[in-house]
């Protein structure tokens, strides 16, 4: 089993980018455009897992806490290298100071089990294309800077989840195997 734990993302966000994605396929369909179902915020990408180790990851991340809700917002697109040269496609998140943290903690938690940890800092981000041209086309660019500087939407939550990565040919197809709690209910009455 290929396994990642990632945050939801809200139907509106997501609905919000799939018509950017629309559009932006429209102007290049070469890039591999990310379905927007499978839009998702990565907090660890664990990796190929016997399924026999499920409970233990499970088992691991139920231990994951923290003491508030972490609160993003999605707007702006990047590209990994850069934009002269890009690799990937992202949306930009702006998060509370919660959400790194959060990821750490979710990384510390795996690496007891064999997983290895992240040595990168944590980057949230939302990838929405892949390019194995890297350059971008002039009806590309001309659409990106219509969207680069809209807001997507906002998410609030307290609670990530660890899902399976199925390789299909038609794309990535994801399963929620667990939902975690990450923020003890009376802190989040506290919260509002």
């Amino acid at each position: 089993m290929r396994l990642f734990v990632a945050l939801s993302i809200p139907v509106d966000v997501r609905e919000n980018l799939s018509s950017m994605i629309d559009e932006l396929r429209r102007a290049d369909a070469r890039p591999r455009w990310v379905n927007p179902l499978n839009l998702h915020i990565t907090l660890k990408f664990i990796g190929e897992v016997s399924s026999d180790g499920v409970t233990e990851i499970a088992t691991a991340l139920g231990k994951v806490h923290a003491a508030q809700h972490v609160k993003l917002g999605f707007g702006g697109i990047g590209f990994f290298p850069n934009a002269r040269r890009p690799n990937v496609a992202w949306i930009g998140i702006e998060s509370s100071p919660n959400l790194a943290p959060l990821a750490s903690d979710v990384n510390l938690a795996l690496s007891p089990l064999g997983i290895a940890r992240e040595e990168k800092p944590f980057v949230p981000h939302l990838t929405i294309a892949r390019f194995a041209e890297t350059r971008l086309s002039p009806a590309l660019k001309a659409e990106i800077e219509k969207w680069k500087n809209r807001s997507f939407g906002t998410l609030a939550t307290t609670e990530f989840h660890l899902v399976e990565s199925k390789r299909k040919s038609t794309g990535a197809e994801y399963t929620t195997l667990r939902s975690f709690q990450f923020v003890p209910e009376e802190a989040e009455s506290k919260e509002q």
